[in-house]
């Protein structure tokens, strides 16, 4: 079974380019505040103290399938595709509100990161046991 998280996000006049469909850097921005609001749910909300919540964007993939015209309200779904030794890879769609027609859809890449040398160093056991449920 393939667990995520999904929020309603408003598009509004300042995210449409001069043809009235939301904008290409738009989506990443919608996916980004998605996120954000995982990590809370999942008790990462103020990036502090966890060694996991020190962790930097290796790669960012978008596929843009059908544009969303005007101002309007979206679903936007993450879910964990994959988690490695030292990195994690969300999956991400972007829909309307009344149906399960993907308008983009991709992935994001991150990698944890030891906070005094900046190299990668493995996501923790207790980081693990608490993300398994949302990986597909």
């Amino acid at each position: 079974m393939k667990r995520f998280h999904e929020q309603v996000m408003g598009v509004y006049f300042d995210d449409l380019d001069p043809y009235r469909i939301l904008h290409n850097a738009r989506y990443l921005l919608l996916f980004e505040r998605t996120l954000g609001s995982f990590w809370r749910v999942m008790g990462f909300g103020d990036f502090q103290g966890e060694p996991e919540t020190f962790h930097l964007v290796r790669a960012n993939q978008v596929e843009y399938l059908a544009p969303v015209k005007g101002t309007c309200e979206v679903r936007v779904r993450v879910w964990i595709e994959r988690l490695g030794e030292t990195s994690l890879t969300f999956g991400f769609r972007l829909m309307p509100l009344d149906e399960d027609r993907d308008c983009a859809r991709g992935q994001r890449t991150i990698v944890c990161v030891d906070p005094s040398t900046w190299r990668p160093r493995p996501w923790s056991d207790d980081f693990r046991r608490q993300v398994s449920p949302w990986v597909a």
